[in-house]
């Protein structure tokens, strides 16, 4: 039997951000809507990493609601550190991204919300960001969920 946090199918996530000229991308499905006037999200980041470091430095990111389509990023977004691999010029190369409103994210997203934060809180091996949107837009309704992932073999529910 699943543990109770795996029963639901979650969409999947990646947060942008960015810092020194570059984006660092990750994989995130504790990310919650929490707010709607104003819009605001809940997004858990795992501590140590890239994206947190990337956050200390600049409050704005951008998460994006991946398409059904993106799976395969999560090998190398999720399970890859960008304190090790230089996940901008990957991207970039691969040809995988575009400009939104001023920001480098994904192409072939479902969706892209520009975040400002607001606060924090440490939980555990994660630090809950709480972010204000300040942009938001959609693309299609084709959504990355756990259950994909899950058919993919790339994670275990």
């Amino acid at each position: 039997m699943q543990r109770p946090w795996n029963l639901p199918s979650l969409p999947v996530y990646s947060l942008a951000t960015y810092a020194a000229g570059k984006v660092n991308m990750n994989i995130c499905t504790y990310v919650t809507a929490v707010s709607l006037k104003p819009k605001w999200m809940a997004v858990a980041v795992y501590e140590g990493t890239k994206t947190l470091q990337n956050l200390e430095q600049n409050q704005r990111a951008v998460l994006q609601l991946l398409g059904a389509n993106q799976y395969p990023l999560v090998n190398h977004l999720g399970k890859k550190s960008g304190k090790k691999v230089d996940k901008d010029s990957w991207l970039h190369k691969k040809q995988m991204t575009m400009n939104w409103k001023g920001h480098t994210v994904l192409k072939g997203c479902a969706a892209c919300m520009e975040l400002s934060y607001k606060t924090h809180l440490t939980t555990g091996d994660h630090r809950l960001y709480l972010f204000e949107v300040t942009k938001a837009s959609s693309f299609h309704s084709e959504l990355l969920t756990t259950q994909i992932l899950s058919l993919h073999k790339i994670i275990r529910i």
